[in-house]
């Protein structure tokens, strides 16, 4: 019986580790989104231990305009993309 090293065993299936290029694309089209999504939840948590003031409330309002901008963005991005064999 062989005895294999930790290393080995990492790196038996480094290929189908690392994300494809296609994939690393679609998180940057996506960035937008998740950057705007993260501002909001870091707009929520702030007000999580304390009643919220106008100012919170403005700082939420903002984020989630900007979240739906980028979801609509994003929307409108992939809808003008055609996938090839589809119905002419």
């Amino acid at each position: 019986m062989s005895q294999i090293t930790v290393a080995e065993a990492l790196t038996a299936f480094e290929p189908w580790l690392e994300p494809t290029d296609a994939e690393l694309d679609a998180i940057d089209a996506e960035m937008p989104l998740i950057s705007a999504e993260g501002d909001l939840l870091e707009a929520q948590i702030a007000t999580l231990d304390r009643t919220p003031s106008e100012l919170d409330d403005r700082r939420i309002r903002r984020a989630r305009r900007r979240v739906l901008a980028a979801r609509r963005d994003l929307a409108n991005r992939t809808a003008d993309t055609t996938l090839p064999g589809g119905a002419a």
